[in-house]
């Protein structure tokens, strides 16, 4: 999963890439973007790696990406730098609350950017599509319908409307799939501030457009990580850091993006893995490995709280906790699986 650190130039993105990563910006990185990995805090996860004693553990991770700083006075190329984007899951906007910046509008004109970098996108097909329905090829129908498609979007985009309450019909849906329309990603708010103490009645407004939002002083919780590890509680109670900002927005960012946590546990490795909520058995075969959604049979499902209770996988079945499902089985959070697969 790519999530997509993005923002104005001077809001302290790369500060929250290094504090998620460990990775100092590169600066011959800056007009390019750099990208890092930051691993999802999981106490399940490291329950049953105490459990399990595993050879090998891989805890799940994001990549981050840490894309070029738009500019707020120059908008109109804005939308080029966006499209580095367009592959990310999510996006995270960090915005920084000092030197007189204005959040506020830093939500809203990020919004415009993103409106108008879909627009462009949309636009310019809808350009070609007008030129070949005019042909007579084998598939002007299909042409003509994805032209009529598009036609709502772009009214909607022109309108200044975000397209992520947009209720897209399935060829609508089929015919924007490669566009990765920025709009459609699911958005969150990161307000940088300068110490413990911000505005509530911002995050409020904020929320407020339906938006949400965290804020931490993301530069001097990576201030504390700088420090000796025996100074760093003392220097993080004087500066009123009392929850560990990273922690925080890495759950924030794994919350919207909609994902859960599931499992696959032996003596050999301790693996937790992301699928989006509301994915199947089927689908979560696929996400360990292609060949096991090829010759998918069946699934063994357990909860880990089960797991974790009980002590071991042969106590859950002797209390009639385990299960059989089939490749329409919908994965719940916690599921521990085995795939049983023949290819």
């Amino acid at each position: 999963m790519k999530i997509g650190l993005v923002g104005y130039q001077g809001g302290g993105k790369s500060t929250v890439f290094e504090l998620l990563t460990g990775i100092a910006p590169d600066p011959a990185k800056a007009h390019t973007g750099q990208v890092g990995v930051a691993r999802v805090p999981d106490e399940r996860f490291d329950k049953l790696v105490e459990q399990f004693a595993p050879k090998k553990v891989s805890p799940a991770r994001i990549e981050l990406f840490d894309t070029p700083g738009l500019n707020s006075e120059r908008q109109e190329r804005n939308a080029q730098r966006l499209g580095v984007i367009r592959e990310a899951h999510a996006l995270v906007q960090i915005i920084g609350c000092f030197a007189g910046r204005d959040p506020l509008s830093e939500v809203t004109a990020f919004e415009d950017d993103l409106i108008l970098a879909d627009l462009e996108v949309v636009a310019n097909r809808m350009e070609r599509l007008k030129t070949d329905v005019t042909k007579p090829r084998p598939d002007r129908e299909e042409l003509s319908a994805e032209l009529e498609a598009l036609r709502p979007i772009e009214t909607a985009l022109s309108a200044g409307e975000s397209l992520l309450g947009f209720d897209f019909s399935e060829l609508q849906d089929a015919v924007c799939k490669s566009f990765s329309l920025l709009t459609r990603k699911p958005r969150l708010i990161v307000l940088n501030t300068a110490d413990a103490d911000y505005d509530s009645g911002l995050l409020e407004a904020i929320r407020s457009q339906g938006l949400r939002v965290i804020a931490a002083p993301f530069g001097l919780e990576l201030e504390v990580e700088s420090l000796p590890p025996e100074d760093r509680a003392e220097f993080a109670a004087e500066m009123g850091l009392a929850d560990p900002c990273r922690e925080n927005l890495l759950r924030g960012i794994f919350d919207v993006t909609d994902q859960i946590t599931f499992y696959t546990c032996d003596e050999k490795e301790v693996h937790a893995w992301l699928l989006r909520r509301g994915e199947t058995a089927l689908d979560a075969a696929g996400t360990i490995h292609t060949d096991l959604a090829r010759g998918f049979i069946r699934a063994e499902i357990m909860a880990t709280e089960d797991l974790l209770r009980l002590g071991s996988e042969r106590e859950v079945k002797a209390a009639g906790l385990h299960h059989l499902e089939g490749k329409e089985y919908v994965m719940r959070d916690g599921d521990e699986i085995v795939v049983r697969f023949s290819v």
